[in-house]
């Protein structure tokens, strides 16, 4: 098979795939203004003759272009839109024009071995952009809400003080209002009561039932492991649902004890997967050296497997927590005004008065959840690094 070789494309190709980016934002651009076909058509036509002028008449002359064509969308973006314009603009250019010499150059190449087909080209593009786009959209909305928890007034939306980037449009006033206000702080003191009371439970239930269920000799193994995962699988309202006719049963419905019950239940299939996953690659050996020296099976425990599966154990009750800590149906069927937690505060809020103060409290839950987030995957890399596996 001959080898790829690094060398220039013809314009044309440049300009056919930059026109297929083009297209991709163009649809974003066009549907926001009311028509994703002409935003696809008007992207495709602009940016594959941005690219067809700038290979033919300044592939010599690429640093040049590239400035020339960040300039050309500042000033667009500037015009049309003034200073949120500009910066998108900014953005939009300087990836268009690395993009136009990266293709016209026949830089790509140099990402993928040298043998590849134009096919498993494609494929090793494409696959990257469908995974950007996807992370994209899942990125999108939560970084939306951020800016806006800084609005000075009462809206859901940017107002032109803040699309101008008028320091009189940004406030902390929904921050000071949560901090403040007696509602959200109950909300938030149930919920800092119960999440912990509830990831405790769901680490010490889940541990053993992973360490148990990791013995071969256990019976109906796979079952067993079915039946304590599935709360993870069946849909969240049946779930609620089932917990408010048994706990209304046995006198646990409208308590405290049945809402950390009812959230432990939803944590443990995080903490048995975690925690098994972290067993594959556990010597079992050590546990039979630490018997024959004549350590009991709770010293074995502490001792010998613990400080091994300790990374698993931590990053499920992390799980089990942001589980616990985020959870809105379940506390909405077996809890009561008393129990009213921090996300049921923020459902009322939407339903029955939108307060923007929703967006501080969104805001603040998703830098917990990152530095949770964080945390666990610092935690799966120690793990790795403890069974001699070497993160990626």
């Amino acid at each position: 098979m001959k080898l790829a070789v690094i060398e220039p494309k013809s314009v044309s190709f440049a300009a056919g795939v930059v026109a297929a980016f083009g297209a991709f934002f163009g649809l974003f651009i066009g549907t926001s203004q009311g028509s994703g076909l002409i935003g696809v058509l008007g992207g495709a036509i602009l940016m594959g003759g941005l690219a067809f002028l700038a290979v033919t008449f300044m592939r010599d002359q690429e640093k040049t272009a590239k400035w020339g064509i960040l300039a050309l969308f500042v000033i667009v973006g500037a015009l049309l839109s003034g200073i949120p314009g500009a910066v998108l603009g900014a953005l939009l250019g300087y990836f268009f024009g690395h993009i136009i010499f990266w293709v016209a150059s026949g830089r790509y190449r140099t990402a993928v071995p040298p043998y590849a087909t134009p096919g498993q080209v494609l494929w090793h593009y494409a696959f990257r952009t469908i995974a950007g786009a996807i992370l994209v959209f899942l990125i999108t909305p939560i970084l939306v809400v951020m800016p806006l928890s800084f609005n000075a007034e009462n809206f859901f939306t940017f107002t032109p003080e803040m699309l101008s980037f008028d320091p009189a449009g940004y406030s902390l006033r929904h921050y000071r209002d949560f901090f403040t206000n007696s509602d959200w702080q109950q909300a938030l003191w149930n919920s800092v009561r119960i999440a912990p009371m509830a990831t405790l439970l769901s680490v010490g239930f889940g541990t053993l039932a992973a360490i148990g269920l990791s013995q071969p000799h256990v019976p109906f193994r796979q079952t067993i492991m079915a039946i304590l995962i599935s709360p993870m699988i069946v849909p969240l309202i049946i779930s609620a649902a089932g917990m408010y006719f048994f706990y209304s049963r046995i006198g646990l419905q409208g308590t405290y004890l049945g809402v950390v019950l009812a959230h432990a239940a939803l944590g443990i299939p995080f903490v048995i997967i975690t925690v098994t996953a972290t067993l594959v690659g556990f010597d079992r050996s050590l546990v039979r050296a630490a018997a024959n020296m004549g350590a009991n099976p709770v010293t074995t425990f502490f001792r010998i497997q613990m400080p091994l599966i300790l990374p698993g154990v931590i990053s499920g009750g992390l799980f089990a927590f942001i589980t616990s800590f985020d959870e809105v149906v379940v506390v909405l069927f077996v809890g009561s005004a008393g129990q009213k937690t921090l996300p049921w505060q923020m459902f009322i809020g939407l339903r029955e008065q939108i307060s923007p103060t929703i967006l501080a409290v969104a805001t603040i839950l998703v830098v917990v959840s990152i530095c949770l987030l964080t945390t666990v995957e610092l935690l799966r890399r120690r793990s790795e690094r403890m069974r001699g596996i070497t993160p990626s």
